[in-house]
Protein backbone atom coordinates (compact mmCIF):
# COMPACT_ATOMS: atom_id res chain seq x y z
CA UNK A 1 0.00 0.00 0.00
CA UNK A 2 1.16 3.35 -0.69
CA UNK A 3 2.44 5.85 2.19
CA UNK A 4 0.97 9.25 2.89
CA UNK A 5 2.75 12.31 1.87
CA UNK A 6 2.93 15.28 3.07
CA UNK A 7 2.03 17.01 -0.15
CA UNK A 8 2.35 20.76 1.48
CA UNK A 9 6.20 20.38 2.00
CA UNK A 10 6.72 18.21 -1.36
CA UNK A 11 5.36 21.19 -3.78
CA UNK A 12 8.07 23.18 -2.27
CA UNK A 13 10.76 20.74 -2.45
CA UNK A 14 10.68 18.77 -5.39
CA UNK A 15 11.80 21.32 -8.16
CA UNK A 16 14.77 18.37 -8.93
CA UNK A 17 12.06 16.17 -9.52
CA UNK A 18 9.89 18.31 -11.36
CA UNK A 19 13.03 19.67 -13.46
CA UNK A 20 13.72 15.80 -14.03
CA UNK A 21 10.13 15.78 -15.47
CA UNK A 22 9.93 18.59 -17.79
CA UNK A 23 13.24 17.31 -19.36
CA UNK A 24 11.81 13.38 -20.28
CA UNK A 25 8.78 14.88 -21.46
CA UNK A 26 10.49 16.89 -23.64
CA UNK A 27 11.61 13.72 -25.38
CA UNK A 28 7.93 12.14 -25.45
CA UNK A 29 6.57 12.37 -28.99
CA UNK A 30 2.92 13.78 -28.43
CA UNK A 31 0.28 14.33 -31.41
CA UNK A 32 -2.01 16.36 -28.87
CA UNK A 33 -4.94 14.63 -28.71
CA UNK A 34 -3.76 11.31 -27.08
CA UNK A 35 -5.50 9.89 -23.77
CA UNK A 36 -3.20 9.79 -20.77
CA UNK A 37 -2.63 8.20 -17.23
CA UNK A 38 -0.05 10.44 -15.07
CA UNK A 39 0.76 7.09 -12.72
CA UNK A 40 1.92 9.27 -9.61
CA UNK A 41 0.87 12.77 -10.42
CA UNK A 42 1.95 13.87 -6.80
CA UNK A 43 0.68 17.87 -6.52
CA UNK A 44 -0.04 18.18 -10.09
CA UNK A 45 2.88 20.12 -11.02
CA UNK A 46 4.58 17.76 -13.85
CA UNK A 47 0.58 16.89 -15.03
CA UNK A 48 0.54 20.27 -15.58
CA UNK A 49 3.57 20.58 -17.95
CA UNK A 50 2.07 17.38 -19.55
CA UNK A 51 -1.73 18.82 -20.00
CA UNK A 52 0.41 21.91 -22.01
CA UNK A 53 1.58 19.39 -24.97
CA UNK A 54 -2.11 17.53 -24.69
CA UNK A 55 -4.84 20.64 -26.35
CA UNK A 56 -7.02 17.92 -27.56
CA UNK A 57 -6.19 15.19 -25.27
CA UNK A 58 -6.87 14.16 -21.93
CA UNK A 59 -5.24 13.23 -18.42
CA UNK A 60 -6.39 10.62 -16.14
CA UNK A 61 -3.90 12.04 -13.10
CA UNK A 62 -3.64 9.14 -10.66
CA UNK A 63 -1.76 8.94 -6.85
CA UNK A 64 -1.74 6.47 -4.06
CA UNK A 65 -1.54 9.50 -1.74
CA UNK A 66 -4.98 11.19 -0.81
CA UNK A 67 -2.84 14.37 0.25
CA UNK A 68 -1.36 14.48 -2.95
CA UNK A 69 -4.54 13.71 -5.16
CA UNK A 70 -6.21 16.15 -2.79
CA UNK A 71 -3.61 18.67 -3.94
CA UNK A 72 -3.47 17.78 -7.55
CA UNK A 73 -7.22 17.79 -7.50
CA UNK A 74 -7.09 21.87 -6.38
CA UNK A 75 -4.75 22.18 -8.88
CA UNK A 76 -6.51 21.31 -11.65
CA UNK A 77 -10.36 22.09 -10.35
CA UNK A 78 -12.33 23.26 -13.43
CA UNK A 79 -10.28 21.83 -15.78
CA UNK A 80 -12.37 19.14 -17.93
CA UNK A 81 -9.59 17.89 -18.97
CA UNK A 82 -7.94 16.10 -15.96
CA UNK A 83 -9.51 13.44 -13.26
CA UNK A 84 -7.76 12.99 -10.96
CA UNK A 85 -8.09 9.47 -8.85
CA UNK A 86 -7.03 8.02 -5.79
CA UNK A 87 -5.45 4.54 -7.10
CA UNK A 88 -3.33 2.29 -6.06
CA UNK A 89 -1.06 1.80 -9.44
CA UNK A 90 -0.86 -2.07 -8.43
CA UNK A 91 -4.62 -2.53 -8.70
CA UNK A 92 -4.83 0.22 -11.28
CA UNK A 93 -8.20 0.66 -12.95
CA UNK A 94 -9.13 2.68 -16.35
CA UNK A 95 -13.24 2.88 -17.70
CA UNK A 96 -11.11 2.49 -21.16
CA UNK A 97 -7.83 1.40 -22.29
CA UNK A 98 -4.93 5.10 -23.06
CA UNK A 99 -2.85 6.02 -25.74
CA UNK A 100 0.02 6.81 -23.07
CA UNK A 101 1.19 5.93 -19.71
CA UNK A 102 3.44 8.72 -18.40
CA UNK A 103 5.01 8.64 -14.93
CA UNK A 104 7.84 10.34 -13.25
CA UNK A 105 9.29 9.83 -10.05
CA UNK A 106 7.13 7.18 -8.66
CA UNK A 107 7.99 3.08 -9.74
CA UNK A 108 10.87 3.11 -7.36
CA UNK A 109 8.26 3.14 -4.53
CA UNK A 110 6.86 0.34 -5.61
CA UNK A 111 8.46 -2.66 -4.98
CA UNK A 112 6.50 -5.27 -7.49
CA UNK A 113 7.45 -4.18 -11.04
CA UNK A 114 6.40 -7.07 -12.56
CA UNK A 115 3.15 -6.29 -11.31
CA UNK A 116 3.38 -2.92 -11.96
CA UNK A 117 4.12 -3.12 -15.47
CA UNK A 118 1.38 -5.97 -15.86
CA UNK A 119 -1.42 -3.33 -14.79
CA UNK A 120 -0.04 -0.86 -17.09
CA UNK A 121 -0.01 -3.00 -19.91
CA UNK A 122 -3.88 -3.89 -18.85
CA UNK A 123 -4.15 0.36 -19.25
CA UNK A 124 -2.93 0.73 -22.71
CA UNK A 125 -4.30 0.14 -25.70
CA UNK A 126 -2.99 -1.93 -28.13
CA UNK A 127 0.24 -0.33 -29.30
CA UNK A 128 -0.22 2.55 -26.68
CA UNK A 129 2.74 4.11 -25.13
CA UNK A 130 4.91 3.79 -21.82
CA UNK A 131 7.51 6.64 -21.12
CA UNK A 132 8.73 6.57 -17.35
CA UNK A 133 11.33 7.65 -15.73
CA UNK A 134 12.00 6.87 -11.86
CA UNK A 135 15.23 6.05 -9.21
CA UNK A 136 17.15 3.18 -10.79
CA UNK A 137 20.45 0.96 -9.47
CA UNK A 138 22.80 3.03 -7.35
CA UNK A 139 20.65 6.04 -7.31
CA UNK A 140 21.12 8.20 -3.80
CA UNK A 141 23.83 5.49 -2.40
CA UNK A 142 25.44 8.01 -0.93
CA UNK A 143 21.89 8.68 1.08
CA UNK A 144 21.34 5.09 1.45
CA UNK A 145 24.64 4.47 3.27
CA UNK A 146 24.43 7.50 5.25
CA UNK A 147 20.92 6.55 6.51
CA UNK A 148 22.38 2.52 7.30
CA UNK A 149 24.93 4.14 9.19
CA UNK A 150 22.31 6.60 11.28
CA UNK A 151 19.85 3.66 11.69
CA UNK A 152 22.45 1.20 13.27
CA UNK A 153 23.16 4.21 16.15
CA UNK A 154 21.66 3.57 19.57
CA UNK A 155 20.09 6.51 19.47
CA UNK A 156 17.30 5.23 17.02
CA UNK A 157 18.05 1.35 16.20
CA UNK A 158 15.16 -0.02 18.15
CA UNK A 159 12.94 1.76 15.95
CA UNK A 160 14.35 -0.11 12.86
CA UNK A 161 14.04 -3.61 14.19
CA UNK A 162 13.44 -6.02 11.26
CA UNK A 163 13.14 -2.52 8.54
CA UNK A 164 12.48 -3.70 5.29
CA UNK A 165 13.47 -0.80 2.43
CA UNK A 166 10.52 0.55 0.98
CA UNK A 167 12.52 1.59 -1.80
CA UNK A 168 13.05 -0.37 -5.24
CA UNK A 169 15.92 1.31 -7.38
CA UNK A 170 15.97 -1.12 -10.64
CA UNK A 171 18.46 -2.24 -13.04
CA UNK A 172 18.17 -1.21 -16.73
CA UNK A 173 18.37 -4.92 -17.83
CA UNK A 174 15.56 -6.68 -15.29
CA UNK A 175 13.61 -3.88 -16.36
CA UNK A 176 13.41 -4.12 -19.11
CA UNK A 177 13.19 -8.18 -18.75
CA UNK A 178 10.23 -7.45 -16.91
CA UNK A 179 8.84 -4.88 -19.36
CA UNK A 180 8.74 -7.59 -22.07
CA UNK A 181 7.31 -10.15 -20.00
CA UNK A 182 4.42 -7.81 -19.50
CA UNK A 183 3.85 -7.50 -22.82
CA UNK A 184 5.96 -4.56 -24.09
CA UNK A 185 7.74 -4.81 -27.34
CA UNK A 186 10.19 -2.34 -28.66
CA UNK A 187 11.66 -1.49 -25.20
CA UNK A 188 14.35 0.76 -24.27
CA UNK A 189 16.05 1.49 -21.05
CA UNK A 190 19.04 3.39 -19.75
CA UNK A 191 20.01 4.76 -16.75
CA UNK A 192 21.30 8.34 -16.24
CA UNK A 193 22.98 10.41 -13.37
CA UNK A 194 21.89 13.55 -11.89
CA UNK A 195 23.99 14.69 -8.92
CA UNK A 196 21.86 17.81 -7.21
CA UNK A 197 23.52 19.54 -4.43
CA UNK A 198 22.33 21.64 -1.39
CA UNK A 199 22.96 24.83 0.14
CA UNK A 200 23.13 23.68 3.03
CA UNK A 201 22.95 21.10 5.89
CA UNK A 202 20.00 22.01 6.41
CA UNK A 203 18.61 22.17 3.26
CA UNK A 204 19.57 18.63 2.60
CA UNK A 205 18.09 17.75 5.92
CA UNK A 206 14.24 19.18 4.93
CA UNK A 207 14.40 17.93 1.36
CA UNK A 208 15.50 14.00 3.11
CA UNK A 209 12.66 14.56 5.52
CA UNK A 210 10.02 15.22 2.65
CA UNK A 211 11.55 13.24 -0.14
CA UNK A 212 13.65 10.37 0.93
CA UNK A 213 13.20 9.41 4.39
CA UNK A 214 9.30 10.08 4.70
CA UNK A 215 8.89 5.45 5.51
CA UNK A 216 11.99 5.97 7.99
CA UNK A 217 10.35 8.66 9.53
CA UNK A 218 7.10 7.42 10.18
CA UNK A 219 9.01 4.32 12.59
CA UNK A 220 10.61 6.82 14.85
CA UNK A 221 8.88 9.08 17.84
CA UNK A 222 7.57 12.64 16.06
CA UNK A 223 10.77 14.17 18.52
CA UNK A 224 13.15 11.76 16.73
CA UNK A 225 12.15 12.73 13.13
CA UNK A 226 13.82 15.84 13.20
CA UNK A 227 17.29 14.73 14.47
CA UNK A 228 17.09 11.53 12.45
CA UNK A 229 16.88 13.75 9.10
CA UNK A 230 19.49 15.87 10.51
CA UNK A 231 22.03 13.17 11.46
CA UNK A 232 21.81 11.70 7.86
CA UNK A 233 22.26 14.83 6.22
CA UNK A 234 25.17 15.73 8.37
CA UNK A 235 26.32 11.64 7.43
CA UNK A 236 26.29 12.46 3.77
CA UNK A 237 28.31 16.05 3.76
CA UNK A 238 30.90 14.24 6.41
CA UNK A 239 33.18 12.65 3.63
CA UNK A 240 33.67 15.56 1.62
CA UNK A 241 31.22 18.44 2.75
CA UNK A 242 29.29 18.35 -0.25
CA UNK A 243 25.62 18.38 0.79
CA UNK A 244 25.08 16.62 -2.42
CA UNK A 245 22.52 13.66 -3.72
CA UNK A 246 23.80 11.02 -6.13
CA UNK A 247 20.60 10.53 -7.55
CA UNK A 248 20.62 8.39 -10.95
CA UNK A 249 17.48 8.08 -13.29
CA UNK A 250 16.10 4.90 -14.68
CA UNK A 251 14.49 5.75 -17.83
CA UNK A 252 12.08 3.25 -19.68
CA UNK A 253 10.17 3.56 -22.94
CA UNK A 254 7.84 1.27 -24.38
CA UNK A 255 4.60 0.03 -26.90
CA UNK A 256 2.46 -2.85 -25.90
CA UNK A 257 1.99 -5.64 -27.75
CA UNK A 258 -0.61 -5.96 -30.48
CA UNK A 259 -0.74 -2.55 -32.28
CA UNK A 260 -0.69 -2.06 -36.32
CA UNK A 261 2.24 -2.56 -38.03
Amino acid sequence: MAREWNAVAYEGLSSPQTRWGAEFLGHVDLRGDEDVIDAGCGTGKVTGLLLERLPRGTVLAVDGSRAMVEAAGGRFAGESRVRVEHQDLLELEVEEPVDLVFSTATFHWIKDHRRLFGRLAGALKPGGRLAAQCGGEGNISRATRATREVMSRERFRSSFEGWDDDKNYAGAGETRERLEAAGFEGVETWLHEEPTRFGSVGELARFLATVVLGGHLEKLPEVEREPFAGAVAEEISSVDGDPLLDYVRLNMTAARSGGAG
